[in-house]
């Protein structure tokens, strides 16, 4: 509005920003816009007396800022304290911040009912832990402005890491680095990670995560490189350790004997879980890295790996064995000695017995004795039979010495036969040709030890008696001609009424010459009475 006292009366005109905008005493703005910010002159004038009069006002239009606003929370003083962030630029005035929530004690020593504004930049708060809950805290930033009706707010939190720090180490592929690596995940805000180790061998703050890179071979045994892990939420850092150690290898028995032929095994064993670990290599009695083969087997965990020799052998397998294992602080390596030896000598055998089982010549039957002494073991025998010559087979050739002199010799090669019964003290070997001569002998084995043989023997032929054989088959022949005549015989005196001519055929003649031969009536009476 704007008014002055003229006669005439006077005529106005509004400018804004030296601009006139309007001519008439009241300016009216329909919908005030931050644009129409600014400084309103009025200019009143008497056309008659040619005079005028100017006044300028100026025109404030308050409003929001953009949004809401934002909150943060962040370390500060190297993690020792903890800073609350809230910030809402823009808008005319600026807005009134401040905090609320679990606050016991308000930074810096400016303590507001656990509140502190600031309404030029925003709430900046600075906590030391002892003011603030040692588990988790939640703020609350409160934002005004005399453009809204109703306050505008953010929200944050602060807390632990929910586990504690880990250590680990671990060495690159090849070989050149050892990696300390340590690590507290979670938390608001993130915790401050940083290595002290022995000899300057440290590594700086790091949020999160820190990896202490060592080259390979110069990190300190025994002595501990410690990680330490900082959060605004408590006095004191955490920490973890890791102690680097040289691997020392341990065994059952340094000296291992077996018989031959046995699966034997041998044992490496670490004392402890040394850092960095490494895996345990072994070494034959060559010198050659072992692998998974037909002949060894290897079973290997982080802490102990076993070598197992299969069918030991004793010229084969005999010897020192080296364990060895080696991490980025030292080595170590342990010898093993095997020694394969052979079972103990069986007992001689003796052939007691070589001889054909038939006129063909076919079969051969073998008995024999085992001269036990000193308790000997064996565990079966070897059955061998070799060819010394051969006859020819030719018919109608009567002369033995021109048949012996066309005998033809034969290479002496054994032909084995294995006999795993230690129990058996016979054996039949059939199938033998008829014209050859042969030589037989047992050896006795003890697992794969081979005694001593038994001399040598060529079968003899069996002795045959004919007479009790001939003897024997007539009177055979007899009783069996006998016995059908004798019951003929008594069929038909059992059935003399049915057959009367049979019988006085066969009987009557008898009868007649019995009564013939009786002389005196004495006679006759003695055979009546024997007859009855």
């Amino acid at each position: 509005m704007c008014q002055a006292q003229s006669n005439p009366a006077s005529q106005y005109v509004w400018f804004y920003n030296n601009s006139q905008v309007y001519a008439g005493p009241q300016y009216t703005i329909t919908k005030v816009l931050r644009m129409h910010t600014g400084d309103y002159a009025c200019l009143a004038q008497n056309t008659y007396l040619n005079t005028r009069s100017k006044k300028t006002i100026s025109l404030t239009v308050y409003y929001p800022p953009d949004g809401s606003p934002s909150c943060s929370v962040e370390p500060a003083l190297n993690h020792t304290s903890l800073r609350l962030l809230c910030s809402w630029p823009g808008g005319f005035p600026s807005p009134s911040l401040h905090w609320t929530g679990d606050l016991i004690q308000a930074g810096r020593g400016q303590a507001n009912a656990g509140q502190r504004t600031n309404p030029q930049t925003g709430s900046d708060i600075l906590l030391a832990p002892e003011s603030l809950s040692p588990v988790s805290s939640s703020f609350t930033c409160v934002g005004s402005h005399p453009a809204l009706s109703r306050q505008t707010q953010c929200s944050t939190q602060t807390y632990l890491p929910p586990a504690e720090p880990v250590c680990f180490a671990y060495v690159t592929n090849t070989r050149q680095y050892l990696m300390l690596s340590c690590s507290w995940d979670g938390g608001a805000p993130k915790a401050l990670v940083w290595w002290e180790g022995p000899a300057g061998q440290s590594q700086g703050g790091q949020e999160n995560s820190n990896i202490l890179v060592l080259r390979y071979g110069t990190a300190r045994s025994g002595n501990p490189y410690t990680c330490y892990a900082k959060h605004p939420l408590l006095l004191q850092a955490k920490s973890c350790s890791l102690t680097l150690e040289a691997p020392v290898l341990l065994t059952q028995r340094s000296v291992v004997s077996v018989y031959e032929g046995s699966d034997v095994q041998l044992t490496c064993s670490l004392r402890s879980n040394y850092l960095p670990a490494n895996e345990i290599t072994w070494f034959n009695n060559q010198g050659v890295d072992v692998r998974d083969t037909s002949k060894y087997l290897l079973l290997r965990t982080s802490a102990w790996a076993n070598l197992t020799v299969k069918e030991a052998d004793e010229v084969q397998d005999s010897g020192e064995y080296r364990c060895s294992t080696s991490n980025a602080v030292g080595g170590a390596e342990i010898n093993i000695t095997l020694v394969v030896k052979k079972h103990p000598m069986p007992p001689n055998v003796t052939l007691v017995r070589v001889t054909y089982s038939s006129r063909q010549r076919n079969e051969v039957e073998l008995e024999w004795q085992v001269e036990s002494r000193d308790g000997g073991a064996w565990t079966g025998f070897f059955l061998e039979h070799r060819w010394v010559s051969e006859r020819p087979n030719k018919k109608g050739s009567g002369n033995d010495s021109q048949a012996r002199a066309e005998e033809k010799a034969v290479p002496p090669d054994w032909y084995r036969n294995a006999i795993q019964d230690p129990d058996a003290r016979s054996y039949t070997v059939r199938g033998l040709t008829p014209t050859v001569t042969y030589q037989f002998r047992v050896t006795p084995t003890n697992y794969r030890t081979v005694g001593n043989p038994s001399a040598a023997k060529t079968p003899v032929e069996q002795h045959y008696d004919m007479y009790p054989a001939v003897v024997g088959a007539a009177v055979g022949g007899m009783l069996v001609a006998a016995i059908p005549t004798l019951l003929l015989l008594i069929y038909i005196f059992r059935n003399r009424d049915n057959n009367p001519r049979l019988h006085s055929m066969l009987f009557g003649s008898l009868h007649s010459q019995s009564r013939e031969n009786i002389n005196i009536p004495e006679d006759e009476t003695v055979n009546e009475q024997r007859g009855a």
